[in-house]
């Protein structure tokens, strides 16, 4: 069955080029239309495997539906901006989007992203786990453990602690996390794996995870 791609995006020129873009690539497309005031919910009703969300809509604010989708939902957002802000960029990020591609932009770069993002969206399998000081890593389930309190991890929050926990003790650079996260370190600052970090931290300290579990080695990486 073909993955199916979530189209948010109130230029309808854009629009349809991406969606043709993404069809002739084999992806199953569905595009949002109509009011802005249930975004959120009719995109997850539509059961998608990955949500391109547009930043800036009329009478909607990206950042909110990105919030709220990911309130609800661990499926990936790949967000798009004609902003060059780097607040904007960190905005979504802390809000749970998974990459964040400019406009304008080429269609195979885009495509190359979320190609990339649904490869790490894959997951291994369902049983696999990891366990180290207490912390259990459900890879397959997405979720961390501690003293029995679960959590769901983002995308991005698994590969991290995945990467980690793979390497007990020892400082992982943080030039191996960010390959990991995005196959490549090409077209990611050190601001955006700084996010991703935090936001994991904030999530383990939600468990009662001890505040020294995840170690930085400033200007080196991260250890566990």
């Amino acid at each position: 069955m073909a993955q199916r791609i979530y189209i948010i995006e109130d230029d309808v020129a854009l629009r349809t080029e991406l969606a043709h873009v993404l069809e002739l690539s084999g992806f199953a497309v569905g595009v949002y239309e109509g009011s802005w005031a249930d975004t959120a919910a009719r995109a997850l009703a539509a059961e998608p495997d990955c949500i391109v969300l547009d930043l800036k809509l009329p009478g909607a604010d990206g950042h909110s539906i990105c919030r709220d989708i990911r309130a609800n939902s661990s499926v990936p957002i790949l967000m798009l901006t004609s902003s060059e802000s780097e607040f904007d960029e960190v905005m979504a990020m802390n809000l749970g989007a998974d990459d964040y591609v400019t406009k304008p932009y080429r269609p195979a770069v885009l495509l190359a992203h979320l190609q990339a993002l649904l490869r790490r969206s894959a997951g291994p399998a369902a049983d696999m786990t990891m366990r180290h000081k207490g912390v259990t890593l459900n890879i397959g389930a997405g979720t961390v453990s501690f003293n029995d309190r679960t959590a769901e991890l983002t995308r991005n929050e698994l590969r991290i602690l995945q990467t980690l926990m793979r390497n007990p003790g020892v400082v992982v650079p943080r030039s191996e996390i960010m390959c990991a996260l995005w196959e490549s370190d090409a077209f990611i600052d050190d601001n955006t794996l700084t996010v991703n970090v935090n936001r994991l931290r904030k999530t383990l300290a939600s468990l009662g995870v001890p505040d020294d579990f995840l170690v930085t080695r400033r200007g080196v990486g991260y250890a566990v």
